[in-house]
């Protein structure tokens, strides 16, 4: 079985609100899953400063990223939904976008330009008013 930085992930339980009943009182269903880019062995240096770029909104002080669910009734579908939701968020930050290549403007496009302004330029003349005396 092939191991990934899911593995890294410390998890933390705690009581939580929403769907369960009397049963939220008593049992702790929160997953909150904690992950340090820097602690990482599955990215090198490069990815690590990368995936900090890209993350630095959702990082600690400490460039821990922490994703918390409790939407689940159970522990266990938390823990799967945070790894999910982690997975997918790291996913998303090593897209590289494609870097742009300047292109030149073809002669047909200048020309047409160019043929556009002295159109507008010659019905702006039509509107001048005549003068009799030349």
């Amino acid at each position: 079985m092939m191991r990934s930085f899911l593995d890294e992930i410390r998890f933390k339980s705690a009581r939580s609100g929403g769907k369960g009943g009397q049963n939220v009182n008593k049992v702790e269903t929160m997953v909150t899953g904690s992950w340090c880019i820097h602690d990482s062995h599955f990215f090198d240096d490069e990815q690590k400063t990368w995936l900090h770029s890209k993350l630095k909104n959702q990082l600690n002080k400490e460039g821990v990223l922490m994703i918390k669910s409790q939407e689940a009734r159970t522990q266990l579908g938390n823990k799967e939904l945070v790894k999910q939701k982690m997975q997918e968020l790291i996913q998303k930050a090593m897209i590289r976008p494609k870097k742009r290549v300047a292109t030149k403007k073809t002669k047909a496009a200048i020309a047409e330009r160019l043929e556009s302004k002295k159109v507008l330029s010659q019905k702006k003349l039509t509107r001048k008013k005549i003068n009799p005396e030349i």
